[in-house]
């Protein structure tokens, strides 16, 4: 009894004893690649043309995005970048309202350019510019001129807001000992910034077809006390969108840990 007592114990600490070690655990870098939305295997050069922009006085949404876009592509995509003076779609737009009536047969009411808002300051004024990008005779003769690239434009919509509310802080105190202390508190406060929503449309330039249209929104809010630039709000919220419009046009990859236990 007192030799099978003495077994049943050995083994409960061998047990006990390879629970307390555990299994070793090991971290392995991975990439998961993201196939492209887009097929940009007929296309051997993009033209990121220009796009429909407004908002904020402060920046050229329109420059600003072009610029910005191809520089991306440059060193992000296996298309070459076309150089060429970005085109102002807002100074397009009447004459193509005008053809799209014809085209249709319809008075030039349906698409009275004198009513198209000559500057842009929300979602509804640009939203009225949504059918430049329906006018295939117009984009297969802009891609013509470039020997049928994929065709890059849409809207632009940077705006400055404001919101007031609730925000919560962390004061830091010390005590009669020196020691610290953090205690977050909340604070009504309003705070200013801007909201960024671009719309990307893909053209065909070989048909002035449509192939794909995504629209992106992002935002950014700052404490009364810190100034920040337009531009440089801009491309704080360009920063944060451009990954997805390049997984548009080209594969990706995400980079994450897996955890293995041996």
């Amino acid at each position: 009894m007192i030799a099978r007592a003495a077994a049943t114990l050995a083994s409960v600490v061998a047990v006990l004893a390879v629970a307390a070690c555990g299994p070793a655990i090991y971290e392995t870098p991975i990439e998961t690649p993201i196939k492209p939305k887009l097929d940009t295997s007929p296309f051997q050069r993009v033209l990121v043309v220009g796009f429909v922009a407004g908002g904020s006085e402060d920046v050229d949404a329109n420059l600003e995005t072009v610029r910005l876009l191809r520089s991306q592509l440059r060193t992000k995509s296996s298309l070459r970048v076309i150089e060429a003076d970005p085109v102002s779609l807002l100074d397009a737009a009447p004459a193509q309202a005008r053809a799209q009536a014809a085209a249709a047969g319809k008075p030039a009411v349906t698409l009275d350019p004198a009513a198209l808002p000559k500057q842009i300051r929300d979602e509804k004024d640009i939203e009225a510019y949504d059918y430049l990008f329906t006018s295939p005779d117009y984009w297969k003769q802009l891609g013509e001129e470039f020997q049928g690239p994929l065709i890059v434009t849409g809207t632009v919509l940077f705006t400055p807001y404001a919101r007031t509310g609730f925000v919560q802080r962390e004061n830091e105190s010390v005590d009669a000992y020196g020691r610290r202390s953090v205690e977050p508190t909340k604070t009504y406060m309003e705070r200013k910034g801007y909201i960024l929503r671009p719309k990307f449309v893909f053209i065909d330039g070989r048909t002035g077809a449509v192939m794909h249209s995504e629209i992106f929104r992002e935002e950014v809010l700052y404490n009364p006390n810190q100034e920040t630039p337009a531009l440089s709000s801009y491309f704080e919220l360009m920063d944060r969108l451009i990954p997805g419009f390049l997984g548009t046009l080209s594969s990706q990859k995400i980079r994450g840990m897996r955890v293995l236990l041996r």
